[in-house]
């Protein structure tokens, strides 16, 4: 689902450009709006959606999850700890909402200091894991968090 911007609601902040992976998302010199410059080469990682403040960046979904013709919605919620993806199906009469925990730090406050993190163990460069991996996905606690683990409800088929 490579990502789009939709260029009324861009301000042009550039936090889009700064996050993306592959450098693809840039901003346009005349109208000083973000565009993906090579929508065949997204990694979709969704790093630009989920940093994007305005929610101005979408995605075009598969038809494995989302019929033809629909669009999809997606806005990140810090309050409540998700990220919820909208599909409206074309008919106008149906919509899904699915909502995963976020499991990354806040904007801004992910990278670490390597300085001040201790090198890895031989055996940590032996595993096929990357550079402190469990702890960031949060595995280290035990299992991967899940939406009741952080605290929501379901209420009405919805996540509160």
């Amino acid at each position: 689902m490579p990502t789009f911007v939709y260029m009324t609601r861009c301000d042009g902040c550039g936090y889009c450009v700064d996050i993306c992976p592959s450098d693809i998302m840039h901003i346009d010199k005349v109208t000083r709006r973000a565009y993906n410059i090579e929508p065949n080469m997204c990694w979709e990682c969704y790093s630009c959606v989920k940093a994007c403040p305005q929610d101005a960046i979408d995605v075009r979904g598969y038809a494995d999850f989302a019929p033809l013709g629909h669009s999809v919605r997606v806005r990140r919620d810090e309050q409540k700890g998700v990220i919820a993806w909208r599909i409206k199906f074309r008919n106008g009469e149906k919509d899904m909402e699915l909502l995963a925990p976020i499991t990354t730090k806040p904007w801004g406050k992910h990278i670490p200091q390597l300085s001040d993190v201790p090198a890895p163990s031989q055996a940590m460069r032996d595993s096929q894991l990357l550079f402190n991996e469990p702890k960031y996905i949060r595995m280290d606690e035990g299992d991967l968090h899940t939406l009741e683990s952080n605290g929501l409800v379901m209420k009405e088929g919805v996540y509160y």
